[in-house]
């Protein structure tokens, strides 16, 4: 009681105090008068509010100090590090008690072993044991424990950045030899200069415009910027390429209207048009949902919703996630059966009430084609103000674009049900022209393979004659391969093997006086190898 008495004591102002305290506290919000200093000598920002500076009554703080407001709890233990992958500690050379009986590596039990199954376990063999894993234990803190970086080593992606460097260097070296050569190539070629003079001139400035143009992409190269790239050892320096082009506005800054779409930065996404109202044919993006209800999305929703129809109406249990391509399938073979009712649907209904369109007359393509009675009114900036402009049909792939030096498209070339290229004949997409070079010696190589396929099968007939069967062994590990056995042998070997074998399972039938011979023949051994049962056969008690 007295001590509490004490603290109020203390901490009691009166009202002249009081009215100090505020007009320092203002003076220091204006910056008329000097911060605050805490304990440690650090500046407290005058316009934190009071109950975040303000300690708590059982700090017992006498000077003013932030410190109650920052982590203080620290442990000491928490680390950063990750586990060691792939590392082995120790490899034993005989199988150890209480080792796991696949592998024998003593870090784990037989039933968590991911090693592939042994026909005979390490228990047994006592061969190729296992080293064993190294286990580490980490106590992580709270961000460590959600980091989804965490034991991410950031040099290996240099090595991605390097090789995507030296495939645009030689590519833009082979450009620049190629454009080199057309200039060599038309410098050195003698032409009339009273007829060609001028031509020779305006190709000379193109091919020169041409180069200026390479060297200026290859100054720009999207704006290569020199990063420090982070690495066990420390600091290496590497180049990132930052691949954006910053010559397009971002979809957020198309409207900043507050209340226009919104734009969420996690995801990067804007589902509503930001710009509604504006022209449809001046516009580049139009929301994220015109994606979502176009092209192959639209498809792809249509098998979602068959998928969950045919799961609730029982007919059969699909999951679209488990079985894509079961889904697909049933999905058009439901296409296909309901064409084919609507087909027959509309066939019963013209059958039976007629077709009054095939009795028309057929249009005549000059009026389908020619003038129409239909208005469009155009401003002065060629917008249109009344009616509709015909819209140019688009195909939704790159169209008429030569990749590797091709001067034909993908697909211009068509041989033995593989697409390729029309100017050098190749058939791998990736690949580089060649041109006629390349076809030539293509041909070469066909006709090469064509004539040794002909002389082998002319070699072939030649040799060819009557085959006479030969039967060889097929027992033991000494005997030669090219032992061959007589078949009437053979035949009295079995004979013999059978009568033996009955005389086993029949013992009134055995004799006093059993005369044994040690040399076998390899007909009999051969016979005795047909005739024995196995005891991995698993038809073995079906037979007599």
């Amino acid at each position: 009681m007295f001590v509490g008495m004490y603290v109020i004591a203390v901490g009691f102002k009166s009202r002249e105090e009081h009215r100090k305290q505020q007009e320092l506290e203002e003076a220091r919000k204006a910056g008329l008068a000097p911060a605050e200093m805490d304990e440690e000598g650090k500046e407290i920002n005058p316009h934190i509010p009071q109950y975040m500076s303000s300690a708590p009554w059982y700090l017992n703080a006498d000077k003013p100090s932030l410190k109650h407001q920052r982590k203080w709890k620290v442990d000491p233990n928490y680390t950063k590090s990750w586990y060691d992958r792939g590392a082995k500690t120790f490899q034993a050379d005989k199988y150890r008690k209480g080792a796991c009986e696949n592998c024998g590596a003593m870090t784990h039990k037989t039933k968590l072993c991911t090693e592939r199954p042994r026909k005979i376990g390490a228990k047994w063999t006592n061969k190729n044991i296992a080293p064993d894993e190294k286990i580490e234990t980490f106590d992580l803190d709270y961000d460590g424990k959600r980091d989804r970086w965490n034991g991410y080593d950031t040099a290996k992606y240099a090595e991605v950045i390097k090789r995507y460097e030296a495939r645009d260097e030689a590519r833009r070296n082979f450009l620049k030899e190629q454009q080199l050569k057309k200039l060599e190539k038309k410098r050195n070629k003698k032409i009339d200069e009273e007829e060609s003079s001028d031509a020779d001139e305006e190709e000379e400035d193109a091919l020169k415009h041409d180069e200026a143009k390479a060297d200026e992409s290859k100054q720009m190269d999207f704006s290569k910027v020199e990063k420090r790239v982070r690495t066990t050892g420390g600091g290496s320096t590497g180049t990132v390429r930052n691949l954006r082009i910053r010559e397009d506005t971002a979809k957020y800054l198309l409207n900043l209207d507050v209340n226009s779409a919104y734009y969420d930065p996690k995801t990067r996404s804007m589902r509503e048009d930001p710009l509604p109202n504006a022209d449809p044919n001046e516009k580049f993006y139009a929301g994220d949902n015109q994606y979502r209800m176009s092209g192959e999305a639209l498809e792809f929703k249509k098998l979602n919703i068959h998928a969950l129809q045919l799961s609730e109406k029982g007919q059969e249990e699909v999951i679209m996630q488990a079985a894509p391509s079961q889904a697909e399938l049933l999905f058009k073979k439901y296409k296909e059966a309901k064409e084919k009712l609507k087909k027959k649907i509309q066939e019963t209904i013209m059958e039976k009430y007629g077709n009054a369109a095939a009795s028309v007359e057929e249009i005549p393509k000059e009026l389908l084609f020619g003038q129409s009675e239909r208005e469009v009114e155009y401003d002065r900036c060629g917008r249109v103000i009344k009616g509709m402009e015909l819209s140019v049909p688009k195909s939704k792939y790159e169209e008429d674009v030569y990749i590797n030096n091709h001067t034909s498209v993908w697909g211009s070339w068509w041989k033995d049900q593989q697409w390729g290229y029309k100017c050098c004949q190749q058939t791998i997409k990736n690949s580089y022209c060649t041109g006629v070079a390349g076809i030539e010696a293509a041909e070469e190589a066909a006709d090469l393979i064509r004539t040794n396929v002909e002389r082998h099968a002319a070699a072939s007939n030649d040799r060819s004659g009557p085959v006479e069967e030969k039967r060889f062994v097929t027992w033991g590990s000494d005997t030669p391969e090219d032992l061959v056995l007589d078949r009437e042998k053979l035949a009295e070997a079995l004979k013999k093997e059978d009568e033996r074998k009955k005389e086993e399972k029949d013992e009134r039938k055995r004799k006093y006086n059993v005369q044994w011979n040690d040399q076998v023949t390899p007909e009999e051994m051969e016979a005795y190898r047909m005739k024995r049962i196995h005891e991995d056969d698993p038809m073995k008690n079906l037979l007599h």
